[in-house]
């Protein structure tokens, strides 16, 4: 089965690779109550400053919206609660390891459904400054006027 039709992206922190630059990708299942996957199935997530931390060999993602379901009223939880995220135990010591080195950041990416289950891509950064973020901007920008020259001689 192609990988678009088993993976659905419902949301994409799209300054995350704009302001840190990513050294490493993980995939993790999330805990969510069932109105939050009803909420994260009709594309009501927000992953905009959000951020992961390792608290007592668990992971935790902070400040991920999840906006309440409206038909569940009472049933509803706070939409910025922490949620925990499922990684194995060798997998989180990983991520620790990493997250200790000084300037490195864990950062959710996306969040996506995979075979009915909701997914988070979280990555392993270190925090751009401003004039990194323009080099990489230049760059992109050279790239493309690169590949039209190449387009417009053929």
């Amino acid at each position: 089965m192609p990988q678009d039709e088993e993976r659905k992206t419902i949301a994409a922190n799209r300054k995350a690779r704009h302001e840190y630059s990513i050294e490493e990708t993980c995939h993790a299942g999330i805990a969510l109550v069932g109105t939050e996957v009803k909420s994260v199935r009709a594309g009501r997530v927000n992953l905009q400053d959000s951020f992961v931390r390792i608290e007592k060999g668990e992971a935790w993602v902070y400040n991920m919206h999840v906006s309440p379901y409206e038909q569940a009223n009472r049933w509803n939880v706070d939409p910025k609660r922490r949620r925990k995220l499922l990684l194995h135990k060798r997998e989180i010591n990983r991520l620790a390891g990493k997250y200790q080195e000084r300037g490195m950041a864990i950062i959710p990416l996306s969040v996506y459904l995979e075979r009915g289950y909701v997914k988070v891509e979280i990555g392993v950064g270190r925090g751009r400054k401003l004039y990194d973020r323009r080099e990489a901007i230049a760059a992109r920008e050279m790239e493309m006027e690169r590949k039209r020259e190449l387009a417009g001689r053929e």
